[in-house]
Parts: structure tokens; C-alpha cells; sequence
């Protein structure tokens, strides 16, 4: 950019550490400590509950969450929630992983297994002698019973495909809006579990096609899985939408795939990084819903209104405190690092746009850093034409660039008058032709 171009205010509007710990009275921030296991694994059920603990094992050792103890926790947690249900794959693997490390009473239960494995047999053959004889006598709604009980049968042995297509192929004998409602939801928590989030998406719409089956129970449900879905799909405004719009009815009734604590952190992180102002105040803050899950999570709540107050500093620590556990989350953890760059840019967006000169230190104070890589983050947000504004290194102040509103005032009244005057003749010579009569006819050749 040109000197020319540009217009500066003088050095009179130097911001202080904007959101610095001397302008306002300390919080409490939360602490550090590491990720209780046993209260987070209670807020969930099911298969999930499971999945959540393997993945807290797997990631557990990773330097940025730098706990390692966790991982033996997880596990022995693991294999005693498994130990409840029929899943032998699922107990191989755990002890497998756990590899004698907990002693005798963690190792492979083989005779475990092995009566598992022969009781799924009998059953098995059981529901396939039922479904055949339902399909002789052409009952459909013992059919769909049938193939239903198939895909609980499936699902509760960790045989996810075939549970897909069992619940799938219920669909060709549903009767009413409540048995759609049913195969969708059934199909919607497998393909959650499988990682397979456009049935996720395809069903939530057909789902939503039948609003008279639809209680506000399962809208919420719907809404969560919306969410997860868009999240994935890193579609972060729309996840926060369906997030926000989940009702607070919801509760523990969706805890084999997500906790209410879920709803505000996924929820209240993707509006951060993507809302502006207006939308964070009237849909997120102002969302009497919503509030109650934020409620839940007080540090999600505190660090939202830190950051629509301008207290970037507490925000970003907040942050900071969360990160270790966000990223033991099975459906966050690959979100994290993006949506935490989207927040930091948003907040250093705002920080500048008030004031026309900023002293890099004070900022860099206010965020946390040093002046040296507050200068980098600038200089790409100013490069990417997100931040109006130059750099002058030498003294370590950026100068925003401000528009000329004066100027820029007096040539929209100059065009607006040009464009009246440019009307009001086209109309005189109009209305002059019409007076006179004067019409141009085409003249037919001869």
C-alpha cells in the first residue's frame, strides 16, 4: 500500500492491554488439572460410552494432553463397561491394549467370551427361524420387528455394518410416521458410531419429514445429530445453529451419543469462531434455551462473555485451561486447533477495529505472546484483507486504515445527484414526445 493512499490519524487513540488483568477484577480461571475420567464417563452410555474411553486411552499419551496415567485408567474402565454387554471383539482388543498391565483380573476372560460367542449363536438362529417364518406369512409389521431385532442384535455386538442394513431394511415395512421416526433414529446412532455422517445428515432430513411422529424429545436428538454431523463436516456455523437450536429437554435421554455438557461446549466453541457480534449476543447469550446447557460448562459460558466483552485475555486463558481435555474428545478432537485459530483471528479482529493506532506490546500483553508473533499473526490477517491497517515495525504500532467518510459522503451525494439529473431528463424527453406526438414507425419495405 501507498503512503498516498493512505489517511492516519495522529498518535493520539493509543489503546491500552485491552482485556489485560489490570482493567478488571480477576476470575477464577479453572484449573489445569487433568480430565476426571470416571465423572466424564458417567455423562454417557451405551457403545459410545466405551469408544469415548478408548480414545481417551489411545490419545492419552499425546504431549499436548501429557498424561499417560490416564491411559491404564481409561482401559480398566473400558473392559469393565464391556464386561456388561456382549461385544467379545470389542474385550480382545481392550485386553489386548491393557496387555496384563492391570494384573489377573483385567486379562482375557476367555470362558467369558466363549459363552458370549455361543449364546449370540443360539440367539442368532433364533431371530433368523423368526424372520423367515414372519416373511412366509407376509406379516409386515412383524417383519420390521424382525429385521429390527436383527440390527439391536448386530449393534450390541459390535457388528455395525450388518446392523445398518438390518435397520435399513426395515424401512420397505413401516406403516406409520412413528415406525420412520424409529429406522431413522436407529440408523442415525449407527452411522454416528461408524463415522458415517452423510447418513447421518440424509436421515435427520427424512426424519424431519414426518413432524407429526416427532416429539420434542427426539427434535432435540435430531438437532444433536444434525450438529455432529455439520461438525464434521467442518461446517462450524451450521453446527452451531443446530446446537443452539437443541432443546434443553434433551437431558441424559441422548447419552449413547452425546451429554447436554456436549451441547454447550461443541455449540458455544463453533459460535465463537464463526458468529459476529449481533448473532453472539441475540443467539447465544440471549438464548434462554441454550443457557441452560451453557450452565452446565462454566467455563464455556465465562469465556463467551469474556470475548463479546472484550476481555480477551481471560478468554483466551480459559481457553487455554480447556484445550488439554477438548482434545480427549472423540468428535472435537480433530476441530480443536482450527477452532481455536478462528477465535484467536476473530479476537484480534476486534481488539484493532476501534482505534486507529494500537502499541503491539500492549497487545501482545493482552494476548499473551510476544510482539515478535503478534506481528506474524497480523501481518497474515492484514494479508488476507481481514484487518484494514499497516505495520510499522521500527516503533511496533499498526496504524488501522481508516476510510475518508467525509470524502466518501460528498461523492455518494455527487453520484445520487447525477443520477437525478440524468432521470429527470430522460423523463422531459418523454413527455416531450408524447406532447408532440412524435412516434418512430418502422417503415415496411417494398
Amino acid at each position: 500500500m501507498d503512503a498516498d493512499d493512505e489517511t492516519f490519524a495522529p498518535i493520539t487513540d493509543e489503546v491500552g492491554a485491552n482485556g489485560g488483568d489490570e482493567q478488571r477484577s480477576r476470575r477464577p480461571i479453572i484449573s489445569g488439572d487433568h480430565l476426571d475420567i470416571e465423572a466424564y464417563a458417567s455423562l454417557y452410555s451405551g457403545r459410545t460410552k466405551i469408544m469415548r474411553l478408548l480414545f481417551i486411552a489411545d490419545h492419552s499419551s499425546d504431549e499436548k494432553v501429557g498424561n499417560p496415567s490416564m491411559n491404564l485408567e481409561a482401559l480398566r474402565m473400558a473392559y469393565d463397561e464391556i464386561k456388561k454387554g456382549e461385544n467379545t471383539q470389542l474385550m480382545r482388543e481392550v485386553a489386548q491394549k491393557i496387555n496384563g498391565r492391570l494384573g489377573p483380573s483385567y486379562e482375557l476372560d476367555s470362558a467369558w467370551c466363549d459363552a458370549v460367542d455361543h449364546r449370540a449363536e443360539q440367539k442368532k438362529e433364533k431371530l433368523d427361524n423368526e424372520l423367515n417364518a414372519y416373511r412366509t406369512n407376509l406379516i409386515k409389521e412383524s417383519i420390521r420387528m424382525g429385521y429390527n431385532d436383527f440390527g439391536d442384535f448386530y449393534y450390541a455386538h459390535g457388528q455395525l455394518g450388518d446392523a445398518f442394513k438390518s435397520y435399513v431394511r426395515t424401512r420397505d415395512y413401516c406403516t406409520t410416521s412413528k415406525h420412520i421416526v424409529h429406522m431413522c433414529m436407529s440408523v442415525i446412532l449407527v452411522s454416528i458410531e461408524m463415522g458415517q455422517f452423510t447418513h447421518v445428515t440424509s436421515y435427520v432430513n427424512k426424519a424431519e419429514q414426518a413432524p407429526d411422529a416427532l416429539d420434542s424429545i427426539t427434535i432435540a436428538k435430531l438437532r444433536c445429530a444434525a450438529g455432529l454431523a455439520n461438525l464434521e463436516a467442518k461446517k462450524y456455523k451450521l453446527a452451531a445453529r443446530k446446537f443452539l437450536e437443541t432443546n434443553p429437554e434433551l437431558g441424559s435421554h441422548y447419552s449413547e451419543v452425546i451429554a447436554p455438557q456436549d451441547v454447550a461446549t461443541y455449540g458455544g466453541l463453533c459460535a465463537l469462531a464463526t458468529f459476529d457480534r449481533t448473532e453472539l449476543k441475540s443467539k447465544v447469550i440471549d438464548n434462554l434455551n441454550f443457557r441452560n446447557f451453557l450452565e452446565l460448562v462454566p467455563e464455556v459460558r465465562e469465556l463467551i462473555n469474556d470475548f463479546y466483552s472484550s476481555h480477551y485475555a481471560s478468554c483466551l486463558e480459559y481457553l487455554g485451561n480447556l484445550k488439554a481435555n477438548l482434545l480427549l474428545d472423540i468428535h472435537l478432537h480433530d476441530h480443536v486447533e482450527t477452532l481455536y485459530d478462528q477465535i484467536r483471528h476473530k479476537a484480534l479482529i476486534q481488539y484493532t477495529l476501534p482505534f486507529v493506532s494500537v502499541d503491539l506490546s500492549m497487545m501482545a500483553n493482552a494476548f499473551k505472546t510476544t510482539v515478535a508473533e503478534l506481528q506474524k499473526e497480523l501481518e497474515a490477517l492484514i494479508t488476507d484483507n481481514q484487518i484494514q491497517a499497516r505495520i510499522d515495525s521500527h516503533n511496533k504500532i499498526l496504524y488501522a486504515r481508516h476510510a475518508d467518510q467525509r470524502n466518501a459522503t460528498f461523492q455518494r451525494v455527487l453520484e445520487t445527484g447525477r443520477e437525478f439529473d440524468r432521470d429527470v431528463r430522460s423523463m422531459l424527453l418523454r413527455s416531450n414526445l408524447v406532447k408532440h406526438d412524435y412516434n418512430v414507425r418502422q417503415f415496411r419495405k417494398l
